[in-house]
């Protein structure tokens, strides 16, 4: 089951090639056994090799000009290969967070050494990218970070503790959230800056924090008196909270928020597709309506990414909504299957529904929690 390409919001034709192109790779990939897929490949699948070989094609850095070694396709170029990366279930998470969001922000607010020295490599999907948002004590209300940086001598000193910091044990460098003044009580956004933090450098160490399953991509990682030189602050000092809200729309509002489950519900229509069932065709109907919508609201975002605007509210809506769903379409599936999850199965659908049901926690918080992503809206529309 491919994802369809109709509708009343349509994405621009020439950009047909380009699906073509990417569906008949990752079936050279699958074929060659280079991949099997996976739910919630976008953070829990790194494999260096693959994201090298998107490099090659072009298909990482599409929205940096050529002269960091991008293509200058654009964010819905981007959508189209994202989206059917996602569908596949492919071993995408090693640069995600570099290609989407660490890159166009070194792009937007970094110096021409910042983006000389990582933009390329990210293109080439050989440098990879963390995010140092949340904190202990902190998770969505990032006015709350304590992460310090003191002034010294040619940078700055960072010490503080980041968590749930997915992917930062084969990350090259981290984009940091920190404290640069102390807080004032009445301008709680104020006083914020961020680093860009290589995570080679003395003074850091990360940590697994593992899931139930037992499997890893979440991390601690402690700062401790860490030296990060002034070439290293990315945009201005002071500046942080308003360079970290616009890193969020791109973090928000792309196709993993709604379709990190569509392997499985791929897997589900092929189990059903010969049952004589009205009930399980008008269930499987609905979630692929959901998702078409959703993958409708994404889609203007990218658009207005595209052109050069911030849309925190819109992408925080399809977060809001996406991540609903995911956990929807899980609990669907293993109602309409009947089939008990296995992660060590040999049947693919057995084995995605308990990659799912593992991820689902995590759905409603990553990438803010609903409830703070409902404020977001909230505000937005003058309620709140």
């Amino acid at each position: 089951m491919t994802l369809p390409d109709i509708g009343a919001v349509r994405l621009p034709q020439a950009l047909d090639v380009i699906r073509a192109e990417v569906r008949e790779f990752l079936q050279a990939e699958r074929t060659a056994g280079r991949f099997v897929p996976h739910c919630d490949a976008w953070l829990s699948a790194a494999d260096p090799a693959f994201s090298r070989r998107l490099g090659e094609q072009g298909w990482l850095g599409m929205t940096f000009p050529r002269e960091y070694g991008g293509t200058g396709a654009g964010a819905l170029a981007r959508f189209v290969v994202t989206e059917e990366l996602l569908a596949a279930g492919a071993p995408v998470a090693g640069h995600w967070i570099a290609d989407r969001q660490s890159g166009p922000s070194i792009l937007r607010f970094g110096t021409e050494e910042q983006k000389q020295s990582y933009l390329p490599g990210i293109a080439r999907g050989e440098t990879w990218f963390a995010i140092g948002m949340s904190e202990p004590d902190s998770g969505s209300d990032l006015a709350s970070v304590r992460t310090r940086a003191t002034r010294v001598e040619g940078g700055w000193r960072v010490s503080g503790t980041k968590v749930w910091t997915s992917g930062a044990h084969h990350a090259h460098a981290m984009i940091a959230l920190v404290r640069t003044d102390a807080l004032d009580p009445t301008r709680r956004h104020a006083g914020l800056s961020q680093f860009i933090i290589d995570l080679d450098v003395p003074g850091i160490q990360i940590t697994p924090i593992r899931l139930l399953s037992g499997a890893h991509h979440f991390n601690e990682v402690v700062l401790d008196d860490v030296f990060v030189p002034d070439g290293r602050v990315l945009g201005e000092i002071g500046d942080g909270w308003r360079q970290v809200t616009s890193e969020l729309a791109w973090e928000r509002s792309g196709p993993e928020r709604f379709l990190s489950t569509y392997p499985l519900l791929a897997a589900a229509v092929d189990r059903l597709a010969n049952a004589a069932d009205s009930s399980a065709s008008a269930s499987v109907g609905t979630l692929v309506a959901r998702i078409w919508t959703l993958r409708q609201m994404s889609i203007s975002v990218a658009s207005r990414l595209d052109a050069g605007q911030s849309p925190d509210i819109e992408a925080a809506l399809v977060k809001d909504l996406g991540t609903l769903f995911e956990g929807t379409l899980t609990d669907a599936v293993r109602m309409l299957v009947r089939t008990e999850p296995d992660t060590e199965s040999t049947d693919v659908l057995t084995r995605l529904l308990a990659e799912s049901i593992l991820q689902m926690p995590g759905f409603t918080l990553r990438g803010g929690t609903n409830e703070i992503l409902r404020g977001v809206v909230a505000r937005g529309l003058g309620v709140r």
